[in-house]
């Protein structure tokens, strides 16, 4: 499956000259009103305090009931092996089969008659374990939740029917061709890189992982020092003290110490093929780019937003060749900027990617156009992060990746301070030496036109 990305239908036509997907005039009043509907600051502080040897990063948001408690175990692929990919996602999976204090099924049926959820996430960076609960059964669906961090039981038995799972997962890996490519995209730009590894494990790796090996996993993996605690919701600090004190409090400190990953490799131009006899042909290529630290960050998260909605106008609107393309932009520590495609014919879609990059990269867009996309980010902003889900991931996003929680409500700031002349130097900086992945029918696609990129 393709990594997250954040791009928006918009376009920014090859002159430099604005043309939108919806009218300005839309645009404007559809980010006013959005705008007016997000929490006064007054009414959604966020605090920062530390529990037990655990940062907790605290929204209070009253505007609605639901609450939100993300709990991130850092590190992601940093703590994995070849040989032991994959443990950690599947003993969290593992976990909802039963912890000491709600044994078996009662964990399932508890979190069910709760109407809540509890769910896992493996990512490059981290693990999540987080609830979604009302503020009335908050308290209740923590004790599920941190149960299964502080006190899972891992039984043989519970344990194998969730490794058949996993297993079967990763045996249907690559079958799809979308998500084909994206593992031979990864391939090539992760080598020699920790986010090579597979976070929920391959083949060889999940069937190799023993009980016994869990259990010690557990014992010197789940710490304190590995957590980051985001909660978002009508709660209060005292409440989460409380919570906390009681369950994952318990757990030992640890030694661990989040770092920011190491940048990608500058590997240069690369090509990797997948010979298919496919009605349509896949091709995603990345490119390495800047720190999140870094205000070219921004800068290549517009720069991509540009590219993507001319492609979305050159290659979808006028000529009808894909129904998905978009120059991805995907959120790390160092950020990844891509292009990407579904085409029946690649060379006239990869033609059209060169001309619209060319011209990205040598003419700056028009001042008026770039402040059209801006109102549009700010739509797509508050659209995507208005749930308290989204919310907690940006919280923790920008507290690791740029070392500061309030990071995130600096993005419009950062966003404003982009310029015609960023984008151009950011495209011609980053947007090189792509390295492409293509599943299809080779003879369809030229090398040539591959090593142009």
């Amino acid at each position: 499956m393709r990594r997250a990305t954040l791009w928006l239908v918009a376009a920014l036509g090859a002159g430099g000259a604005g043309i939108a997907s919806v009218p300005a005039t839309t645009e404007a009043a559809a980010s006013s009103a959005l705008l007016a509907s997000a929490p006064a600051p007054d009414t959604a502080v966020t605090t920062k305090f530390d529990v037990a040897g655990i940062p907790v990063i605290l929204r209070r948001n009253p505007a609605n009931e639901v609450v939100v408690a993300n709990l991130y175990l850092l590190g992601g692929t940093r703590q994995l092996t070849p040989q032991t990919a994959g443990i950690e996602a599947l003993l969290l999976a593992a976990s909802e089969r039963g912890t000491r204090r709600f044994p078996g099924s009662t964990l399932r049926q508890r979190t069910a008659r709760l109407g809540s959820s509890i769910g896992i996430e493996a990512s490059d960076d981290w693990s999540v374990i987080g609830l979604h609960a009302i503020r009335a059964t908050f308290d209740s669906t923590w004790a599920l939740m941190a149960d299964r961090v502080v006190a899972p039981t891992l039984d043989g038995a519970e344990v194998n029917i969730v490794r058949e799972q996993m297993l079967t997962g990763a045996r249907q890996r690559g079958t799809d061709p979308d998500d084909a490519a994206s593992h031979l995209a990864d391939s090539l730009l992760f080598r020699q890189h920790p986010y090579a590894l597979q976070t929920t494990g391959t083949e060889a790796s999940l069937a190799a992982i023993t009980v016994p090996q869990l259990r010690q996993y557990h014992a010197q993996q789940f710490v304190t020092s590995r957590m980051l605690l985001v909660v978002v919701g009508n709660v209060d600090r005292p409440q989460i003290e409380r919570l906390v004190r009681g369950t994952l409090g318990t757990l030992p400190r640890g030694g661990y110490r989040w770092t920011s990953p190491p940048a990608l490799p500058d590997g240069g131009r690369a090509v990797a093929f997948d010979n298919r006899s496919l009605p349509t042909n896949y091709l995603l290529g990345y490119v390495p780019g800047p720190a999140a630290t870094s205000p070219d960050y921004t800068a290549l998260r517009v720069a991509t937003a540009v590219l993507s909605g001319r492609l979305f106008t050159e290659v979808r609107s006028r000529r009808n060749l894909s129904y998905a393309v978009e120059s991805p932009f995907l959120e790390r520590a160092h950020a990844i900027g891509g292009l990407y495609v579904t085409t029946v014919d690649p060379n006239a879609v990869l033609r059209i990617m060169r001309d619209e990059l060319n011209a990205l990269q040598n003419d700056q867009v028009e001042a008026t156009g770039l402040k059209r996309l801006e109102q549009q980010f700010i739509t797509e902003y508050y659209l995507k992060n208005e749930t308290n889900a989204d919310q907690a991931n940006v919280l923790a996003r920008a507290e690791l990746y740029q070392g500061d929680y309030r990071a995130a409500d600096r993005f419009m700031e950062d966003l404003r301070r982009v310029t015609p002349a960023d984008v151009e130097r950011v495209a011609k900086t980053y947007l090189t030496n792509f390295r492409f992945a293509f599943v299809g029918d080779t003879t369809k696609v030229d090398r040539a036109l591959l090593s142009q990129f």
